[in-house]
């Protein structure tokens, strides 16, 4: 039977298919509704779908982006099957404007997989940010802590295995599997809340972890939106916000000609540190007003349709995983 909704071709190749991140884990894109149009046509509640113009569908779907008329985008839905480290799945909760549905380990066993870093990412606490790594350990540091990865894990499996093996109730048998273990779960959000997930954690101040993901995640917007994913990049990914004291320090360097154009002052004024810390500026504020100002990056989030794998192939590996229990 031939939908009458609005699809994308290019959505439709990559749905149901599963991609992997980090070692054990994947995202898929279950199902969609809505792509750009819709976007458009929610801003115009217009029913002349498929008869404007894509360069009017851009420009519409650009303003909306770039004066924060988010409500459009709220009307087309993505639909996600992902599995992740426990630890993961705790940052990305965070997100709550999504409807969520995860693994019951209270009702089906646990796959017993478990996430491991490899070595370029196993990164020393980093000394300027609580919550960050900075360069990497040494081999030696690395290896000892997969040892100790391995054997603390064995050895929970192994308790849990004999627990459900018991008949211990599964809601109780699970309680001492580590955060590296995987869960898994259906995540339905609207393309609003979703890029905004994307632009807290596809950026690269991320948890690397999360950012694998996020990754994914955004090549799969843009083949189910890609105007919409075009103007994320722009504005909100690759964009910044200017604070009060950085919008005038530049208007020190810079002045509006009334013709179309910006010319540059004669130099006078210096914007050295002492100059900008006198526009209120803290010595983080300046550092971060540097780093807004150098080249971004531009990403390309193209998925590799090579790596695409069946639903079946998961079910397998996971089914693997679960441990067997004879009755």
């Amino acid at each position: 039977m031939q939908t009458k909704r609005p699809t994308n071709p290019q959505a439709e190749e990559i749905l149901g298919g599963y991609f992997r991140v980090l070692d054990h884990g994947f995202v898929a894109l279950v199902d969609y509704m809505g792509s750009d149009e819709d976007v458009e046509r929610a801003a115009r509640v217009s029913y002349g779908y498929g008869t404007r113009k894509r360069s009017a569908t851009r420009g519409l779907v650009r303003y909306l982006r770039r004066h924060r008329h988010t409500t459009p985008s709220e009307m087309v839905e993505l639909k996600f099957h992902c599995a992740m480290p426990m630890f993961i799945a705790r940052q990305w909760i965070r997100h709550r404007t999504a409807s969520v549905n995860e693994y019951s380990g209270r009702y089906s066993l646990m796959p017993l997989l478990f996430y491991r870093p490899e070595q370029e990412q196993f990164g020393l606490q980093s000394r300027s940010n609580r919550q960050g790594r900075e360069s990497v350990a040494n081999r030696k540091v690395w290896a000892e802590a997969v040892s100790r990865w391995d054997a603390l894990r064995s050895e929970a499996a192994a308790h849990y295995e004999w627990l459900v093996e018991e008949e211990v109730a599964r809601e109780l048998a699970r309680i001492d599997l580590p955060l590296s273990t995987y869960t898994q779960w259906y995540w339905k959000v609207d393309l609003h809340n979703l890029l905004h997930f994307l632009s807290l954690r596809a950026d690269p101040h991320a948890q690397w972890e999360i950012r694998a993901y996020a990754e994914v995640i955004a090549g799969m917007v843009k083949r189910v939106a890609p105007l919409s994913y075009e103007a994320w990049v722009d504005y909100d990914l690759g964009g910044a916000t200017l604070s009060r004291g950085e919008l005038e320090a530049l208007g020190r360097l810079l002045e509006p000609t009334g013709e179309d154009a910006v010319a540059v002052r004669d130099g006078s004024d210096k914007l050295d540190g002492p100059a900008l810390a006198a526009l209120g500026l803290s010595s983080r504020e300046i550092q971060e007003f540097r780093d807004k100002l150098r080249p971004g990056r531009r990403p390309n989030h193209e998925l590799d349709l090579t790596r695409m794998r069946s639903a079946e192939s998961i079910s397998e590996e996971m089914a693997r995983a679960v441990p067997e229990v004879f009755e």
